[in-house]
């Protein structure tokens, strides 16, 4: 008889204990970021972006654009508004000429930004994320200033994705 109660105990233990398991995880959500449920991509889609006078910079704002709006473009009527200012510098790994042809160079594009509910002025994020492109550098003038185009949109577009990443975590909270 104690035998079948301890057993019995056993058993209803075990199936609470399954229970508790259950329901705490049913607290758990996993969702992907971009996920429509939670409504990113339309928080996204309303965000304007101000205009930048520099060619690396504008490269930074149409990637950000295209990637918050979906493709679809600036929004007609914006809940955030996102402060971006960009600065890009370009520099030679080696300082004296070891090879005659090519010397290896980088570029490096920063974005600081700072997104703003616009009904209320509420900070919700601001950052600085930055990315930086390997090159190589030719004798040749024109091939050394494609390079160096080449390389800043290399880094804009990352720079781009990076505050994408971040602009959605923001909203998705």
């Amino acid at each position: 008889m104690l035998f079948e109660r301890s057993s019995a105990l056993r058993q209803l233990g075990r199936a609470v204990a399954s229970i508790a398991i259950v329901a705490a995880l049913a607290g758990c959500q996993a969702r992907p970021l971009y996920s429509s449920a939670g409504g990113v991509p339309v928080k996204m889609a309303a965000i304007k972006i101000n205009p930048i006078g520099d060619r690396v910079g504008q490269e930074v704002r149409n990637r950000l654009v295209f990637l918050t709006g979906g493709g679809a473009g600036e929004p007609t009527l914006a809940e955030y508004q996102l402060q971006l200012s960009v600065t890009s510098t370009r520099a030679n790994i080696l300082d004296d000429e070891i090879a005659a042809a090519v010397l290896p160079g980088r570029v490096t594009v920063s974005a600081t930004y700072a997104l703003t509910r616009i009904k209320d002025g509420q900070v919700l994020k601001s950052a600085t994320r930055s990315s930086t492109a390997l090159l190589d550098l030719s004798n040749q003038e024109f091939a050394k200033l494609r390079a160096y185009r080449d390389a800043e949109n290399r880094a804009a577009n990352e720079v781009a994705e990076f505050v994408r990443a971040d602009l959605a975590m923001a909203l998705s909270k």
